[in-house]
């Protein structure tokens, strides 16, 4: 067994705009096959994408996402919180900052509010942290 290594320094490094477009192109991939895309997460190449789980720059660089792109984004690092390790975030997570865009388009749903909690153990999702609300 081997221990990847991981440099913290690369959350603060500008977000590296192509892995942000393969992700999104093997997360379309994904979810195009169907409402089981979840249970294919074994094969998605997470490690690849570690980097971005908990990166500063989500919430600046996805103000041009369609809200079906941040609804796919949402699912994807909701599930991926748990099933892959380096994923949890807890305050830190990409999926806030995309509910609270949805939610300033008039977009965020209760159906995807409960699919969230039904999917995570992360206190924080979906809203973040009550402190940072205050």
């Amino acid at each position: 067994m081997s221990v990847e290594s991981f440099d913290p320094n690369i959350l603060n490094k500008p977000l590296d705009q192509q892995a942000v477009e393969s992700l999104l192109a093997e997360l379309t991939r994904l979810v195009a096959t169907g409402e089981d895309w979840a249970d294919q997460l074994p094969d998605f190449d997470a490690a690849a994408y570690v980097q971005l789980a908990s990166h500063a720059d989500w919430a600046e660089a996805s103000q041009a996402y369609s809200s079906d792109q941040l609804v796919a984004l949402i699912r994807l690092f909701t599930v991926a919180e748990t099933r892959f390790p380096g994923w949890r975030a807890d305050d830190k997570s990409p999926v806030i900052p995309w509910v609270a865009l949805l939610k300033s388009r008039g977009e965020f749903t209760p159906e995807l509010k409960r699919w969230i909690k039904a999917r995570t153990d992360n206190r924080f999702l979906p809203h973040g942290s009550l402190m940072d609300r205050l």
